[in-house]
Protein backbone atom coordinates (compact mmCIF):
# COMPACT_ATOMS: atom_id res chain seq x y z
CA UNK A 1 0.00 0.00 0.00
CA UNK A 2 0.89 3.24 -0.72
CA UNK A 3 -1.61 6.03 1.15
CA UNK A 4 -5.02 5.52 -0.06
CA UNK A 5 -3.59 3.34 -2.78
CA UNK A 6 -2.83 -0.33 -3.03
CA UNK A 7 -1.06 -2.65 -5.45
CA UNK A 8 -2.49 -5.83 -5.78
CA UNK A 9 0.02 -8.67 -7.56
CA UNK A 10 0.00 -12.34 -7.92
CA UNK A 11 0.61 -15.86 -9.06
CA UNK A 12 -0.43 -19.56 -9.04
CA UNK A 13 1.69 -22.47 -9.68
CA UNK A 14 1.50 -23.98 -13.42
CA UNK A 15 0.37 -27.58 -12.03
CA UNK A 16 -3.11 -25.92 -10.23
CA UNK A 17 -4.10 -23.23 -12.99
CA UNK A 18 -7.77 -23.11 -14.52
CA UNK A 19 -9.32 -24.05 -11.16
CA UNK A 20 -10.06 -20.59 -10.09
CA UNK A 21 -8.01 -20.35 -7.71
CA UNK A 22 -6.74 -17.04 -9.17
CA UNK A 23 -9.97 -15.71 -9.57
CA UNK A 24 -10.47 -16.72 -5.46
CA UNK A 25 -7.20 -14.79 -4.85
CA UNK A 26 -8.52 -11.61 -6.38
CA UNK A 27 -11.55 -11.74 -4.71
CA UNK A 28 -9.97 -12.36 -1.31
CA UNK A 29 -7.54 -9.24 -2.18
CA UNK A 30 -10.09 -6.93 -3.40
CA UNK A 31 -11.99 -7.43 -0.04
CA UNK A 32 -9.21 -6.68 1.88
CA UNK A 33 -9.21 -3.72 0.13
CA UNK A 34 -12.82 -2.92 0.99
CA UNK A 35 -11.94 -3.15 4.57
CA UNK A 36 -9.09 -0.94 4.53
CA UNK A 37 -11.39 1.75 2.64
CA UNK A 38 -8.42 2.10 0.01
CA UNK A 39 -9.43 4.15 -2.72
CA UNK A 40 -7.00 3.23 -6.05
CA UNK A 41 -6.60 0.06 -6.65
CA UNK A 42 -3.60 -1.23 -9.06
CA UNK A 43 -3.28 -4.28 -10.63
CA UNK A 44 0.39 -5.55 -11.44
CA UNK A 45 1.30 -8.11 -14.53
CA UNK A 46 4.82 -8.21 -15.69
CA UNK A 47 4.48 -6.58 -19.42
CA UNK A 48 5.78 -10.02 -21.18
CA UNK A 49 2.93 -12.13 -19.53
CA UNK A 50 0.36 -13.40 -21.97
CA UNK A 51 -1.66 -15.17 -19.26
CA UNK A 52 -1.90 -12.00 -17.16
CA UNK A 53 -3.18 -10.02 -20.00
CA UNK A 54 -5.67 -12.67 -20.92
CA UNK A 55 -6.91 -12.81 -17.67
CA UNK A 56 -7.17 -9.23 -17.36
CA UNK A 57 -9.49 -8.63 -20.25
CA UNK A 58 -12.29 -10.01 -18.33
CA UNK A 59 -11.80 -7.62 -15.56
CA UNK A 60 -13.20 -3.63 -15.24
CA UNK A 61 -9.84 -2.37 -15.56
CA UNK A 62 -7.68 0.14 -17.54
CA UNK A 63 -4.10 0.62 -18.57
CA UNK A 64 -2.31 3.25 -16.17
CA UNK A 65 1.12 2.68 -16.18
CA UNK A 66 4.00 0.65 -16.95
CA UNK A 67 7.10 0.38 -14.65
CA UNK A 68 10.80 -0.54 -15.26
CA UNK A 69 12.82 -2.45 -12.77
CA UNK A 70 16.39 -1.37 -13.36
CA UNK A 71 19.70 -2.72 -12.05
CA UNK A 72 23.07 -0.89 -11.72
CA UNK A 73 26.13 -2.14 -14.22
CA UNK A 74 29.77 -1.07 -12.74
CA UNK A 75 30.51 2.31 -13.98
CA UNK A 76 32.48 5.16 -12.56
CA UNK A 77 30.54 7.52 -10.47
CA UNK A 78 31.13 11.17 -9.34
CA UNK A 79 30.73 12.20 -6.06
CA UNK A 80 30.62 15.54 -4.57
CA UNK A 81 31.24 16.19 -0.73
CA UNK A 82 28.54 18.92 -0.62
CA UNK A 83 26.24 16.40 -1.41
CA UNK A 84 25.78 13.53 1.63
CA UNK A 85 23.34 11.19 3.01
CA UNK A 86 22.65 10.65 6.56
CA UNK A 87 19.96 8.53 8.76
CA UNK A 88 16.26 10.02 8.85
CA UNK A 89 16.58 10.21 13.12
CA UNK A 90 14.38 13.62 14.22
CA UNK A 91 10.94 14.41 14.12
CA UNK A 92 12.75 17.39 11.59
CA UNK A 93 13.39 14.87 9.43
CA UNK A 94 10.29 12.95 9.46
CA UNK A 95 8.68 16.32 8.58
CA UNK A 96 10.97 16.60 5.42
CA UNK A 97 10.00 12.96 4.23
CA UNK A 98 6.38 13.65 4.96
CA UNK A 99 6.81 16.78 2.60
CA UNK A 100 8.65 15.16 -0.15
CA UNK A 101 5.77 12.27 -0.57
CA UNK A 102 3.59 15.36 -0.78
CA UNK A 103 5.55 17.24 -3.44
CA UNK A 104 6.69 14.01 -5.34
CA UNK A 105 4.48 11.49 -5.24
CA UNK A 106 1.08 13.17 -4.85
CA UNK A 107 0.39 11.93 -1.55
CA UNK A 108 -2.24 14.00 0.73
CA UNK A 109 -0.28 15.32 3.59
CA UNK A 110 -2.62 12.95 6.50
CA UNK A 111 -1.98 9.90 4.38
CA UNK A 112 1.95 10.94 3.31
CA UNK A 113 1.92 10.69 7.43
CA UNK A 114 0.11 7.63 7.73
CA UNK A 115 2.69 6.35 4.89
CA UNK A 116 6.03 7.35 7.00
CA UNK A 117 4.97 6.25 10.27
CA UNK A 118 4.47 2.26 8.83
CA UNK A 119 7.97 2.81 7.13
CA UNK A 120 9.49 3.50 10.51
CA UNK A 121 8.37 0.18 12.01
CA UNK A 122 9.48 -1.59 8.83
CA UNK A 123 13.24 -2.90 10.34
CA UNK A 124 14.25 -3.81 6.53
CA UNK A 125 14.57 -0.20 5.28
CA UNK A 126 16.74 2.22 5.75
CA UNK A 127 15.53 6.11 5.28
CA UNK A 128 18.27 8.45 4.45
CA UNK A 129 18.04 12.36 4.24
CA UNK A 130 20.05 14.03 1.27
CA UNK A 131 22.03 16.99 2.26
CA UNK A 132 23.39 19.25 -0.10
CA UNK A 133 25.97 22.50 1.39
CA UNK A 134 24.20 21.23 4.68
CA UNK A 135 20.38 22.00 3.88
CA UNK A 136 17.91 18.84 3.44
CA UNK A 137 17.26 18.51 -0.12
CA UNK A 138 15.33 15.19 -0.41
CA UNK A 139 15.25 11.50 0.57
CA UNK A 140 15.82 7.86 -0.47
CA UNK A 141 15.29 4.18 1.17
CA UNK A 142 17.15 1.51 1.03
CA UNK A 143 16.16 -2.02 1.89
CA UNK A 144 18.72 -4.71 1.97
CA UNK A 145 17.91 -8.42 1.34
CA UNK A 146 19.13 -11.85 -0.24
CA UNK A 147 22.45 -9.97 -1.58
CA UNK A 148 20.63 -7.23 -3.00
CA UNK A 149 19.73 -3.35 -2.32
CA UNK A 150 17.05 -1.83 -3.74
CA UNK A 151 16.24 1.82 -3.54
CA UNK A 152 12.73 3.16 -3.01
CA UNK A 153 11.02 6.95 -2.37
CA UNK A 154 13.81 8.87 -4.00
CA UNK A 155 12.83 12.44 -4.62
CA UNK A 156 14.58 16.05 -4.10
CA UNK A 157 12.73 19.28 -3.72
CA UNK A 158 10.90 20.53 -6.80
CA UNK A 159 13.03 24.17 -6.41
CA UNK A 160 16.55 21.94 -5.51
CA UNK A 161 15.97 20.14 -8.93
CA UNK A 162 18.12 20.41 -11.92
CA UNK A 163 21.20 21.38 -9.82
CA UNK A 164 22.33 17.72 -9.64
CA UNK A 165 22.21 16.84 -6.34
CA UNK A 166 19.97 14.04 -7.24
CA UNK A 167 22.79 12.48 -9.20
CA UNK A 168 25.26 12.86 -6.95
CA UNK A 169 23.41 12.02 -3.87
CA UNK A 170 22.25 8.15 -6.05
CA UNK A 171 25.94 8.14 -7.02
CA UNK A 172 26.89 7.94 -3.10
CA UNK A 173 24.10 5.56 -2.33
CA UNK A 174 25.05 3.05 -5.37
CA UNK A 175 28.39 3.30 -4.29
CA UNK A 176 27.98 2.61 -0.37
CA UNK A 177 25.79 -0.54 -1.73
CA UNK A 178 28.61 -1.63 -3.69
CA UNK A 179 31.00 -1.87 -1.48
CA UNK A 180 28.91 -4.10 0.64
CA UNK A 181 29.07 -6.38 -2.44
CA UNK A 182 25.45 -6.15 -3.13
CA UNK A 183 23.77 -5.80 -6.59
CA UNK A 184 21.60 -2.84 -6.53
CA UNK A 185 18.13 -2.07 -7.97
CA UNK A 186 15.39 0.40 -8.15
CA UNK A 187 12.46 0.90 -10.12
CA UNK A 188 10.63 3.98 -12.23
CA UNK A 189 7.50 4.58 -14.11
CA UNK A 190 8.39 4.55 -17.96
CA UNK A 191 6.06 7.65 -18.86
CA UNK A 192 9.34 9.93 -16.01
CA UNK A 193 11.64 10.27 -18.58
CA UNK A 194 13.25 13.02 -16.18
CA UNK A 195 13.83 10.02 -13.96
CA UNK A 196 14.66 7.48 -16.66
CA UNK A 197 17.70 9.52 -17.84
CA UNK A 198 19.50 10.10 -14.07
CA UNK A 199 19.31 6.39 -13.44
CA UNK A 200 21.13 5.84 -17.11
CA UNK A 201 23.86 8.48 -16.51
CA UNK A 202 24.15 7.18 -13.19
CA UNK A 203 24.81 3.09 -14.85
CA UNK A 204 21.27 1.14 -14.26
CA UNK A 205 20.01 -0.41 -16.97
CA UNK A 206 16.16 -1.92 -17.60
CA UNK A 207 15.88 -5.33 -17.08
CA UNK A 208 12.28 -6.15 -16.75
CA UNK A 209 8.82 -4.08 -16.71
CA UNK A 210 5.42 -4.13 -15.12
CA UNK A 211 2.34 -2.88 -16.25
CA UNK A 212 -0.29 -1.13 -13.78
CA UNK A 213 -3.56 -1.37 -14.43
CA UNK A 214 -6.29 0.77 -12.37
CA UNK A 215 -9.31 -1.58 -11.45
CA UNK A 216 -12.80 0.20 -11.83
CA UNK A 217 -14.33 -0.55 -8.49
Amino acid sequence: GFGNKVELCGMVHPDYRRRGIFSKLLEMGLEETKKRNIQTILLNAPTDSLSAKEFLKNLPCTFSVAEYQMKWQKTILIEDPAVTLRPSTTTEDFETEVKLEVLAFGFAEEESREFNLKLRENHFEENFIIEAHGQAAGKMRVAESDGEAWIYGFAVFPELQGKGIGRKALSRVVKLEDQKGLSIFLEVEAKNAHALKLYESCGFRSYHSQDYYLYQN
